[in-house]
């Protein structure tokens, strides 16, 4: 059973936005430019989820774990960065359920933070796009602080702005990173059972809850 909390913080990738049809067409344009096959947007949701260093490490050697030549990593990530900076939010959309259960948080009083591991110039841009930017107090991206999930600093660091007590705090996400982070700062977690967690169910993490659409959160909360 979840307590009523008084802050939210909300992850990006997974949970709000389904980002991968962005993410996927500039791993497929960074793959062709270095003389490389591309894999397709099925393929590459199941590497999403821990930032976009990562991504394209992993599509470099096809699956989620191991490294590539770091010389070849040094060629394609710059061409990757340049491709998604012009390509943050051309394909991705919010989920079904979101705007009604941000508007819920919102009007119910809850402060609402935003915590993902996605680097701020891509974050700020992509959530003014889609119209969600305002709702946050506080926003934390991948590269704001010292460490990222599934670090519990960017929660604690969240928390500490909102002026909120980490157990009277919830981390809405979408990860095994989310689950992580919460359990380490002492917050409760939901995590959303569409999101990415490299094709792995996300009960296996063991969230207090798992909702299929944000607009479960009013009879949750």
């Amino acid at each position: 059973m979840i307590k009523k909390p008084e802050m939210v913080l909300i992850d990006v990738d997974g949970t709000l936005v389904d980002s991968v049809p962005d993410l996927a067409y500039c791993v497929d344009e960074m793959l062709k430019a270095i003389d490389m096959a591309p894999y397709g947007e099925a393929e590459v949701r199941h590497w999403v989820g821990n930032g976009v260093e990562r991504l394209v490490r992993r599509a470099l050697i096809g699956q989620v774990d191991g490294e590539p030549d770091e010389a070849l990593f040094s060629k394609a990530y710059p061409l990757f960065m340049d491709l998604y900076k012009d390509n943050t939010s051309k394909r991705s959309s919010l989920y079904p359920g979101v705007l009604e259960g941000i508007n819920y948080l919102r009007d119910s009083g809850f402060k609402l933070g935003c915590v993902t591991n996605k680097a701020e110039a891509f974050t700020h841009p992509l959530l003014k796009d889609l119209g969600l930017f305002d709702y946050f107090t506080s926003i934390v991206s991948g590269d704001s602080l010292a460490k990222k999930k599934p670090d519990p600093l960017p929660l604690l660091h969240s928390a500490e702005v909102l002026g909120v007590a980490p157990e009277n705090s919830l981390m809405l996400g979408d990860s095994i990173s989310d689950v992580k982070a919460a359990r380490a700062a002492g917050f409760q977690i939901i995590c959303m059972s569409y999101g990415y967690n490299h094709g792995v169910d996300i009960r296996e993490a063991k969230p207090d809850v798992v909702i299929d659409s944000m607009v479960e959160l009013k009879d949750l909360l």
